[in-house]
């Protein structure tokens, strides 16, 4: 492959990727349970990057880290997975994928509030449109169910990976990022494992269940963070979170083709308004992570 389409190449499987976990989430959650589900998604993304935990353990691991992680491993990992997975339950993996991206949103509000960065007409602007896209999107029926509750949750996971992203920069900037990640899930799982074996099923869970679990974990999970972070490191942040376009769009493609889940014309309108909102962001910061 010539080096010039790898970049892209990377880019499109990573939106194929996160977008598909949306699609494992609505397989596995009505089955396994929210909780359950995320302690999966969170230990078995903490292994495949353990590895990478263990070579750079005395820089990652050290004392002086050790509440900050826990901080951050809350926020970015077992928080919104946890609120992912029960979404899942109740809303269709596009409503979901829409709700999750305005992350870089939340993170411009952030920044304004807290650390008194300046605005400007473009993004006040985008920030208005796309927090007007999550009312549209929370205000309907899709696939026959109300989505206002999936739709809450996936924007509160959002405004929660807004926050650790801004955490992850103060804190953690100076540490391998790929190290870090993995941290964050092995700690989240620690932190998810009380709640996540008090509510483990204890009926049979169906193997399409079992296989999607897997799969939210290994690939969507562990495997996607280590792709995601090499191309950070390749190509910088601002190009990487271009990922944030492609993401709800093949969610909502998966969801349609897999699970025959309808594309309607309020979700058109909330992802118009917020991927455009977005987009506006983006021309005037670097944006944020936004992992699903």
């Amino acid at each position: 492959m010539s080096q010039r389409w790898i970049t892209p190449a990377e880019l499109l499987a990573l939106g194929a990727i996160w977008g598909a976990a949306f699609l494992f989430m609505r397989i596995a959650a009505p089955e396994i349970g929210a909780m359950p589900l995320a302690l999966i998604r969170l230990g078995l993304g903490g292994l495949v990057l353990a590895p990478f935990v263990w070579r750079e353990r005395q820089k990652v691991l050290e004392r002086e880290h050790w509440g900050r992680l826990l901080a951050i491993s809350v926020l970015n990992s077992a928080l919104p997975f946890a609120l992912f997975a029960w979404a899942a339950r109740y809303s269709p993996a596009g409503v979901i994928a829409i709700a999750n991206s305005t992350t870089s949103l939340f993170a411009a509000l952030i920044a304004f509030v807290f650390f008194r960065e300046p605005v400007g007409a473009v993004r006040a602007i985008a920030l208005l449109a796309g927090f007007a896209g999550v009312v549209v999107l929370a205000g309907g029926r899709a696939a026959g169910m109300n989505v206002t509750e999936g739709a809450i949750a996936g924007t509160l996971a959002a405004s929660s990976y807004a926050i650790s992203a801004t955490l992850i920069r103060k804190h953690f900037a100076s540490l391998p990022p790929v190290p870090v990640a993995g941290a964050t899930l092995l700690v989240g799982a620690i932190v998810m494992l009380p709640v996540g074996l008090a509510l483990w099923p204890d009926h049979p869970v169906s193997t399409p269940a079992w296989l999607s679990a897997l799969a939210l974990g290994v690939l969507c999970t562990g495997v996607a963070y280590g792709i995601f972070f090499r191309l950070i490191q390749r190509v910088g942040a601002s190009r990487a979170v271009t990922v944030t376009y492609l993401v709800p769009v093949f969610a909502v493609f998966w969801g349609w083709w897999i699970l025959g889940e309808p594309i309607t014309t309020r979700m058109a309108i909330a992802a118009a308004l917020i991927l455009g909102a977005v987009a506006l962001s983006h021309r005037r910061t670097g944006g944020a992570n936004t992992l699903s």
